[in-house]
C-alpha cells in the first residue's frame, strides 16, 4: 500500500520508519524544509518511558492557584476567547482525578515500555548518531511530603515492571556530583537506570537520510497539507500548497496541526498546543555539568546530556499559540539554570528555543484508525513526543496491519 505520511517531526518520521519495514511505499509531506524542525527541535531531549505521568492530577489542582498567580510559575494560563482552550480546559480538569490519572499513568506505561523496546532495537538496528545515551533519570526532590508520595508512586510502578530506586542525599550526590553545590536542599531522589537521553532533531535527520537511501521514502517538504478530499467514506486525496497527492492510505501525524486537519473532516482529536521553552549550552572542560538526566520536580524542569552540551527545558503555557520565544519566560528559565548548577562553566549563551506541544487533555496521544476507512492518526501525545515517538509508530504500524500489538487494542484509539 501507498501511504502518505502527513508530518515530519519525530511522530511523522518513526511512523514513516515503521511503515516502511513493513513493505509500504511511503511518502512523507511536511511545510517546514526538513525533518524536525517544528516541535521536534530543541524539546528536553529526555527519553522517560517510565515517567508518564499525566499532567491532569487531582495534585495539579492543588498547585494550580499559586502556580496561576506567579509570573514565573511552571504552569501559566493566558485565557482567552477561544472555545477550542475552553473545551480542551474543560477535559483536562475532569481528568484531575485521582483513579482517572493512575488509570492513565498505566496505559501510558504500556506504550512507554513499549518505546524503549523499540527505540533500543532502532539504534541496534541502524546505528544512527543522536547523541543516544543510556544515562538513566533521576528525579530530585527538595521537599519531603513531595517525596514520600514519590516513593508511593514508586511502588505502584514498580506492580507495572517498572524498576526504580529511592534514593537519599548522600546516594543522589554519589550518582551525581554535579547536584553538590544544592545540597543542601535535596531530600532525596527517584532514580531509573533503563531511560535513555538523545537529540531528536539529529534522529529525525538521520531517519529522513536512512529512509531516502535505504527504503525509498519520497519527501515533499515546504508542502503545507491544507485539507484532505473526502469521498464514500475514504480519502481521496492531501490538497497541498503544492497540488494534490494522492495514495492509497493517510495518516496524520503533524501535532499541533492535526486538529485543525482533522477538524475538517469531522474529527475532533482535542488538541490544543501547549507552549514549552529550552535552552541548549555548549560545555567547556570546566564545566560541573551533570551526566545523569534530571528532573527538578520542584520547578519542573528538566536536564539532560546532549555530548558536549546541555538541554535544559520547562514550563508550560497555555492560550499561547505563536513559537515565537518569550524572553521574560526563557530568563526565569535561565535563572533556574544558575540556581541549580552554579557552576556550568558554559561557552556562551546559550540557545534559546520555544515550541508547542500538541496536547490532549488526559495526555494520552491517539494511534490508529479513524471513522475514515484508509485515514489513521497518531498524534496528541504533549510532552511525550520522543519519548513514545518508537512505540506509537509500532502501534500504528501494528494496527494498519490488522495484527496485535503490545499495547491493548482498546487504548488510544477515538
Amino acid at each position: 500500500m501507498h501511504i502518505l505520511v502527513i508530518g515530519a517531526g519525530i511522530i511523522g518520521m518513526t511512523s514513516a520508519y515503521a511503515l516502511a519495514r513493513d513493505g509500504h511505499a511511503v511518502t512523507v509531506v511536511d511545510g517546514a524544509a526538513q525533518a524536525g524542525v517544528g516541535t521536534s527541535r530543541a524539546n528536553g531531549a529526555q527519553l522517560s518511558y517510565s515517567f508518564v505521568a499525566p499532567l491532569a492530577d487531582a495534585g495539579v489542582l492543588r498547585k494550580l492557584p499559586a502556580w496561576l498567580a506567579q509570573p514565573n510559575s511552571p504552569l501559566r494560563l493566558r485565557l482567552r476567547a477561544d472555545p477550542a482552550q475552553w473545551r480542551w480546559a474543560l477535559g483536562f480538569l475532569r481528568a484531575c482525578r485521582r483513579d482517572t490519572a493512575d488509570r492513565t499513568t498505566a496505559e501510558l506505561l504500556q506504550l512507554g515500555l513499549h518505546s524503549r523496546r523499540l527505540m533500543h532495537d532502532l539504534v541496534a538496528r541502524e546505528g544512527l548518531r543522536f547523541d543516544f545515551a543510556s544515562s538513566g533519570k533521576l528525579l530530585v526532590y527538595q521537599d519531603r511530603q513531595a517525596y514520600d508520595a514519590a516513593r508511593a508512586l514508586m511502588d505502584y510502578q514498580a506492580s507495572l515492571g517498572c524498576e526504580q530506586q529511592a534514593l537519599d542525599r548522600a546516594a543522589c550526590l554519589a550518582l551525581e556530583p554535579a547536584l553538590a553545590d544544592i545540597a543542601e536542599r535535596i531530600v532525596g531522589g527517584i532514580y531509573t537506570p533503563s531511560e535513555d537521553a538523545g537529540d531528536c532533531l539529529a534522529l529525525c535527520g538521520a531517519l529522513q537520510g536512512r529512509l531516502a537511501q535505504a527504503s525509498g521514502v519520497r519527501f515533499h517538504f515546504g508542502t503545507r497539507v491544507e485539507r484532505l478530499r473526502t469521498e464514500g467514506g475514504r480519502i481521496v486525496a492531501a490538497q497541498t500548497s503544492a497540488g494534490a497527492l494522492e495514495a492509497d492510505g493517510y495518516v496524520i501525524a503533524n501535532g499541533v496541526g492535526a486538529q485543525a486537519l482533522c477538524r475538517e473532516v469531522g474529527v475532533d482529536p482535542l488538541i490544543y498546543p501547549l507552549k514549552g521553552y529550552s535552552l541548549t549550552y555548549t560545555l567547556t572542560d570546566a564545566s560541573r555539568a551533570p551526566r545523569t538526566s534530571l528532573s527538578d520536580v520542584h520547578n519542573k524542569v528538566v536536564y539532560a546530556r546532549l555530548g558536549n552540551r546541555l538541554r535544559v527545558a520547562g514550563m508550560v503555557d497555555i492560550g499561547a499559540r505563536s513559537g515565537d520565544v518569550d524572553t521574560r519566560r526563557i530568563a526565569g528559565l535561565k535563572v533556574q539554570v544558575r540556581r541549580y548548577l552554579p557552576r556550568l562553566n558554559e561557552a556562551g549563551p546559550p540557545e534559546e528555543w520555544a515550541g508547542l506541544r500538541p496536547a490532549r487533555p488526559d495526555s494520552k496521544p491517539l494511534i490508529g484508525a479513524t471513522p475514515y476507512r484508509n485515514l489513521w492518526i497518531n498524534a496528541g501525545h504533549g510532552a511525550l513526543g520522543f519519548t513514545l515517538a518508537a512505540g506509537s509508530a509500532g502501534v500504528l504500524a501494528d494496527r494498519i496491519a490488522h495484527r496485535p500489538s503490545a499495547v491493548a487494542d482498546r487504548l488510544f484509539m477515538l
